[in-house]
């Protein structure tokens, strides 16, 4: 009863530890490349237009606060759409996170930009 484990690979014999799952790097390289790609582009497309968006909001906001306007926003290419948390002030005033920065609706097509440090607890 020697049933020796396999490559989840290639399907070569395994030596080695008993927890071994691949042959080489080169195996489990391509094994999770296979399997991450098929699952990994909704999500990877997501992820890309949130880091355009965070890059967008530092760009915009050097001073970690500041305002801009929507015209100018959008010119640089931020989706509105995307975003990854919201917070409601107990004002009643909802700024909207990505990341580390947000941004809050003002009068005329103006945004308060800002940057928080604290809020990841």
């Amino acid at each position: 009863m020697t049933d020796k484990k396999k490559c989840l690979e290639c399907d070569t014999p395994l030596i080695g530890r008993i927890d071994k799952k691949f042959c080489n790097d080169s195996c489990r390289n391509a094994f999770n490349n296979k399997n991450n790609r098929a699952s990994g582009f909704y999500e990877r497309k997501v992820n890309a237009i949130l880091r355009k968006n965070k890059r967008i909001l530092e760009k915009l906001n050097p001073n970690e606060k500041s305002k801009t306007s929507k015209e100018e926003m959008l010119f640089n290419g931020f989706n509105f759409y995307y975003f990854t948390n919201i917070y409601q002030t107990k004002q009643g005033k909802t700024y909207y996170f990505v990341y580390d920065y947000g941004y809050l609706e003002l009068d005329h097509g103006e945004y308060a930009l800002v940057k928080k440090k604290d809020y990841v607890k």
